[in-house]
């Protein structure tokens, strides 16, 4: 069989992005969906990467997902794995409130830093939801904060497999109702996703020695 056939394997290849702080189930969150597994898994360093075949809208989807280090020490390296995302997993932990708050603080801003796709499709993620007696941030703040942010929202359990397969179906099916990102998911479209950083603003010609 001809090799040229390996293009038609798949009608669209999507990049994912997992995103949210060290040790919310980013890694596991992936595993679980991927596999079919759950591990306790140690924090990410850098960026894993992992490939998943499915079949939704009647389309044969590749689907590429990134799961970034939620550390701050690895912030720089993370931050071009944005560009040319059709979608972006913000991923928080409802038993620790800073996971929480620094989704504001932190991750959104990162999205408006570094998304290059203005219709990028966005899913707020609660993980750990068999830890109910632990919660601390609610449901409702869940929702509050997706709605403010134009996020789609779940809450699902990792480690029990809850709401996991459905986190990934209901961003792609809405990546397929996307009109402009489906033309950058076309398999027969090859960009270059590390594009050149666009020109710094050359501030050494301003004075800075007067007396």
């Amino acid at each position: 069989m001809a090799s040229s056939t390996s293009q038609q394997e798949f009608d669209y290849l999507f990049k994912l992005l997992l995103i949210g702080d060290s040790g919310v189930g980013k890694s596991t969150l992936l595993l679980s969906f991927t596999s079919d597994t759950f591990e306790e898994l140690s924090p990410t360093i850098g960026v894993d990467f992992k490939i998943k075949h499915v079949t939704l809208g009647g389309k044969k989807l590749k689907l590429a997902i990134w799961d970034t280090a939620g550390q701050e020490r690895f912030r720089t390296l993370t931050s071009s794995y944005y560009r040319g995302a059709q979608g972006i997993i913000m991923v928080y932990d409802v038993t620790r409130r800073d996971t929480f708050t620094n989704l504001a603080d932190i991750w959104a801003k990162e999205i408006d830093l570094y998304s290059t796709n203005q219709d990028c499709i966005k899913l707020l993620v609660g993980n750990k939801v068999d830890k109910e007696s632990e919660r601390v941030v609610s449901k409702k703040e869940g929702i509050d904060f997706a709605r403010e942010y134009g996020c789609l929202f779940l809450e699902c359990s990792a480690k029990t497999r809850v709401n996991v397969e459905q986190c990934f179906e209901e961003l792609v099916l809405k990546i397929l109702d996307t009109p402009s990102l489906l033309s950058e998911g076309s398999s027969g479209v090859k960009k270059n996703i590390f594009k050149e950083n666009p020109p710094q603003n050359d501030a050494s010609t301003t004075g800075c020695c007067s007396s």
